[in-house]
């Protein structure tokens, strides 16, 4: 698959930890500390700007990631990075294994129904904590269909670029 310019959003940052510049960070990966295996980042600000950033150390703390940033030693430089995300080109990931998928892969697929009814096409997914959801969206709806395999997503097909579902097409 062609990722040029793809990025897939990996954690951000929550605020400062202490007081010696260290950052509280969200991870999605899994395990989440091997957020800082995949440097350098990309890191967007919430004001849109943008950079490439290395060195980033870290470690685990309950529920979070503490970071300690090159460079970096004063809490409130660190509290103004607060809602700063965290992106890696896709290119930089290793390839999922069968039966997994990363989110932005399935992005733009068309969606259809068992029957072969078109749902429009993947717009996003998202957790609940039970379970994923992927968001199918065409002119006229969005549709939540859970990501259930095979119960409702009966495949995927990255070369059609087609993710097939078995869902009722009026709900």
């Amino acid at each position: 698959m062609n990722d040029t310019g793809r990025r897939i959003l990996l954690g951000r940052v929550l605020g400062a930890f202490g007081i010696r510049g260290e950052a509280k960070l969200e991870s999605w990966t899994e395990p989440r500390a091997a957020i800082f295996r995949y440097q350098p980042w990309i890191v967007r600000d919430p004001q849109g700007r943008e950079h490439e950033l290395s060195g980033v150390r870290g470690r685990e703390s309950g529920k979070f990631l503490i970071a300690t940033w090159p460079d970096i030693t004063d809490r409130d430089v660190v509290e103004a990075m607060r809602g700063t995300e965290i992106y890696v080109p896709r290119s930089a990931l290793p390839p999922p294994q069968p039966g997994e998928y990363y989110w932005v892969d399935l992005e733009g697929l068309r969606v259809v129904t068992v029957d072969g009814v078109s749902l429009g096409t993947v717009a996003h997914l998202f957790s609940t904590g039970a379970n994923d959801v992927l968001v199918a969206r065409d002119d006229e709806r969005e549709r939540m269909i859970p990501f259930i395999t095979p119960q409702y997503v009966t495949s995927v097909d990255f070369e059609a670029g087609v993710v097939t579902v078995d869902w009722d097409p009026d709900f």
